[in-house]
């Protein structure tokens, strides 16, 4: 079943995401997001076997006759979140290590020119994640590929009866390369991501253009400053960060997302404990990357009612609404063990699924629910 939960004209751009990379000393490539928005947009954990066929979306679903997409049948068996019902993929990985992600990209997002020759190669923005995982194994064969595929602006009715969802996609594969797509001016732009990070709006390039508001930031905390006879020293720790910005706007979680994941990169992973010997702040294994994601990311979270909308009054029905994002669910790919893990706004606890288990088990797609309530664990 499918859900119109979404089909309304009142949830406008509120939906945040943030999306990181992290490579562990044993060189375990992590893929780990939040996923932001103001209504609960039904997600499941799916695992897609090999052989699945699909058929792409087209413009030209609707009229007569009805003119389908691309066809293809799935290389590879892949896991992640799906969404509203739909046997599809918005966040996940397949079984040689390829992740992606979908991310919101509202007012930049304008997709390819349509025409019906063009039926055979053209896939909806939403069926993106889906194709690249069940097709492909490195981020070099989705930069040649996705040239040849045509994405235009699909209705997708579930979402809103006379729009497109607004996206844009990174890949990460288990070498550690990636990159970002987008379609901006009915162009496709691909841009390699050297630091694994990704928001939402305004387009990739300007997000890296903005860094160097940040050179001056450092993980290392200022030294104090002499002012003629007066020593002035910092409060405390942290001084190195200090006016990061710390609002919920995509500019400013992606300088932030930045500079948590790569604290803990190999460049600069050298530190000492309490003992003054040397220790590394770089995850070494992947099991470790893993949880070093999930505690970044809790800088991330969002919770009800701190980034809202304004006001709408519904006039059908004189409802008022005032959508407010928050973090629906978080997640960590472990693209060496092939294993998804996931945290929910209902149950913290940390959960996975293991893709080998699953991969050859079934011939039809797989769903599991992800609906629960925080278990309290009582002590002493």
């Amino acid at each position: 079943m499918v859900f119109n939960l979404l089909n309304h004209k009142h949830w406008t751009t509120t939906k945040m995401c943030t999306g990181i990379r992290l490579i562990a000393a044993d060189k375990t490539v992590v893929h780990a997001r939040t996923l932001e928005f103001a209504v609960d947009i039904l997600s499941d954990i799916i695992v897609v076997p090999r052989g699945y066929e699909r058929v792409g979306s087209t413009p030209a679903m609707a009229e007569e006759p009805p003119l389908p997409g691309k066809k293809w049948k799935s290389k590879y068996a892949s896991v992640g979140m799906s969404a509203l019902g739909l046997p599809l993929i918005i966040d996940g990985f397949n079984e040689v290590g390829l992740a992606i992600g979908l991310f919101y990209f509202p007012g930049f997002a304008e997709y390819m020119p349509y025409s019906r020759s063009d039926a055979e190669n053209t896939i909806a923005p939403w069926e993106v994640g889906s194709w690249i995982l069940e097709n492909f194994e490195t981020v070099d064969q989705v930069k040649t590929a996705i040239k040849d595929i045509v994405v235009p602006g699909v209705i997708f009715a579930q979402f809103d009866p006379n729009a497109s969802p607004t996206v844009h996609f990174v890949v990460h594969d288990a070498s550690g390369q990636s990159i970002v797509i987008e379609y901006v001016g009915g162009k496709l732009n691909v841009h390699d991501n050297p630091l694994g990070v990704i928001t939402n709006s305004p387009t990739f390039d300007w997000h890296m253009t903005n860094l160097r508001n940040y050179v001056n930031f450092s993980f290392t905390n200022v030294s104090g400053f002499k002012l003629g006879s007066v020593q002035l020293s910092p409060f405390g720790q942290g001084s190195g960060m200090l006016g990061i910005p710390g609002d919920f706007t995509p500019p400013s979680r992606f300088v932030r997302a930045v500079a948590y994941s790569q604290s803990v990169s190999e460049a600069f992973s050298q530190g000492y404990n309490d003992k003054g010997e040397g220790e590394s702040f770089h995850a070494a294994t992947g099991k470790d990357a893993i949880l070093q994601a999930f505690h970044i990311l809790n800088n991330f979270d969002i919770p009800k009612g701190v980034a809202r909308e304004h006001e709408h009054i519904v006039e059908e029905t004189g409802t008022t609404l005032v959508p407010a994002d928050y973090t629906l669910w978080t997640s960590a790919s472990d693209l060496q063990l092939k294993q998804y893990y996931f945290r929910t706004y209902e149950n913290s606890q940390i959960r996975m699924v293991d893709l080998n288990v699953h991969k050859d088990r079934s011939f039809k797609i797989e769903r599991f629910s992800i609906a629960g309530q925080e278990t309290i664990q009582t002590i002493g």
